[in-house]
């Protein structure tokens, strides 16, 4: 199965054959990035990694891609130069890496998608996932962002070897 982002003048949507579903993405749309930190959503098709959760304020989720709780140390290199760029490091961490362990609830659901991970590529652009959106569905830094029963829907439907298409 994949999940298939568009986009049109309402906005950006998912779809994995359940119907459309509203999504956020980058506020630099989808493009071919150019990046770190370019705010664009990468066109291409990113097969799903792997599931982490906030299991202190969700239920885990029913999925047999494989899952990990996220812990109050986990944090994403997104430094270009650093070994572990575009990788799970814990903190606090030498270099530059983005906390998991969020204050808001975008990352209480997060599906690491496989973009510039095989092999990662310095400065191309890292953490790309696919988490829960804001309510107001704003834009992300160029991720895909979807409601969180959308999220567990999808989730509860993907099988190893999924992806999502961002055409």
């Amino acid at each position: 199965m994949n999940l298939i982002v568009t986009c049109d003048a309402e906005g950006a949507w998912l779809d994995w054959g359940a119907g459309r579903r509203r999504c956020a993405i980058g506020p630099g749309g989808i493009a071919m990035k150019g990046g770190e930190g370019d705010g664009i959503t990468p066109r291409g098709s990113w097969p799903v990694r792997e599931v982490f959760y906030r299991a202190d304020r969700i239920a885990k989720p029913e999925t047999v891609l494989p899952l990990r709780g996220i812990e109050k140390d986990d944090g994403w290199c997104d430094a270009p130069g650093d070994p572990n760029y575009n990788r799970l490091v814990k903190l606090p961490y030498p270099a530059s890496a983005e906390n998991m362990w969020r204050e808001d609830h975008l990352y209480d659901l997060v599906l690491v998608l496989g973009y510039n991970d095989d092999p990662v590529v310095a400065g191309k652009g890292s953490a790309i996932f696919l988490h829960l959106a804001r309510p107001d569905f704003s834009a992300t830094h160029g991720c895909v962002a979807l409601a969180y029963e959308d999220a567990v829907a999808a989730i509860q439907q993907l099988r190893p070897g999924d992806s999502v298409q961002i055409p």
